[in-house]
């Protein structure tokens, strides 16, 4: 499962309201090959499922990933952050063994 934090979803919300993303939108996250640590986090607002998706909703907000991201992402819950490091969404993955500096990537 993949979880959101409270501040999470209501900046999630916010963001896609602004963006005009839709009733059916909802957060994409996934996996890719790179960053400094060899893997990095992706997300993005989407409002298409693909056939091996995996669908969670937690705090209203409705969270997709794709199958192979999803061994790397179970557990995982996203947070917000608006800290003087700057602002954004942060995964706070229990697989990871390590991250870069940045948090935008892993190794596990």
């Amino acid at each position: 499962m993949i979880t959101v934090t409270d501040n999470a979803s209501t900046q999630a919300k916010k963001l896609m309201a602004e963006q005009n993303a839709g009733k059916d939108a909802f957060i994409r996250v996934g996996v890719k090959g790179g960053g400094c640590s060899g893997l990095s986090y992706e997300l993005n607002f989407d409002n298409e499922l693909k056939e091996d998706d995996k669908v969670f909703e937690d705090k209203g907000l409705k969270i997709v990933c794709d199958k192979k991201s999803f061994l790397y992402l179970i557990g995982t819950q996203l947070d917000f952050s608006g800290g003087l490091n700057g602002k954004g969404f942060i995964f706070v993955n229990p697989n990871a063994s390590r991250t870069c500096g940045c948090g935008e990537s892993f190794s596990i």
